[in-house]
């Protein structure tokens, strides 16, 4: 099957969780919007393809046939047996299920260190308020994040390479792009948090250094890191 992914053209965003599970599993994907003559209008294009009026709030969305799935978890959870991307059983699956809501859960708290009040208003309008909603992040909320995953991967009866199994699964992946992430956006508060989760440290880069995802890491579709997605680099956010 070949897949379409609606997104953004311009940031990595909830999209790239999509994009390196079908980049590792070397499907057949087209990224609607960075189509030359199509940047941005991947959100006008999913509302005209999803003609039975079950429309997606919002991106990112995936055509698969006939089906239009929204929401990043609900994706991945589509993809992840399709792909070869999670475990057969039915348990397993839930528990990665489970754990991506937890990773999704973690991403919106990186984003609203630095969008606290309103997404539509500028960083510059809610600064005082990103300040004490980045201190609080930094010191209780990634702590407490972090070291659940450390334990998880601690605990797996099947090893400590994966979060789920035996094999790489889509929550894996995941991880990988959220310690990328905050490297970028917080990387003096990463840089002294990282000795103490060595196993998420191992698994951020056993991910980076698999053959697809290091061709796609070095490829000009991994749109760099920038201040317009959900890991944005502001200094005075990163104080430690």
């Amino acid at each position: 099957m070949r897949y379409e992914l609606y997104y953004w053209p311009e940031i990595q965003g909830r999209g790239e969780f999509i994009r390196l599970a079908l980049e590792e599993a070397a499907a057949d994907y087209v990224d609607i919007a960075r189509l030359p003559g199509k940047r941005g209008n991947a959100f006008e294009r999913i509302l005209e393809d999803a003609a039975d009026g079950r429309t997606p709030f919002a991106l990112p969305a995936l055509k698969a046939g006939k089906l239009v799935i929204s929401q990043t978890a609900n994706i991945l959870q589509f993809l992840g047996p399709r792909l070869g991307l999670v475990p057969k059983a039915e348990a397993a699956r839930l528990w990665a299920h489970q754990l991506q809501l937890t990773i999704a859960d973690l991403v919106g708290e990186a984003h609203d260190t630095h969008h606290p009040i309103a997404s539509g208003l500028y960083y510059e309008e809610q600064k005082p308020e990103a300040l004490r909603r980045a201190a609080d992040f930094r010191a209780q909320r990634l702590p407490k994040f972090l070291g659940y995953f450390e334990r998880l991967l601690g605990i797996n009866p099947a090893g400590d390479r994966h979060l789920v199994g035996r094999s790489l699964s889509y929550v894996d992946l995941s991880l990988f792009q959220v310690i990328a992430g905050l490297d970028h956006a917080f990387p003096r508060t990463m840089a002294r948090m990282r000795p103490r989760h060595p196993l998420l440290a191992a698994l951020h880069r056993r991910v980076a250094e698999r053959p697809r995802i290091a061709a796609y890491l070095a490829s000009e579709r991994r749109i760099p890191f920038n201040e317009y997605g959900i890991f944005r680099h502001y200094p005075e956010l990163d104080k430690t």
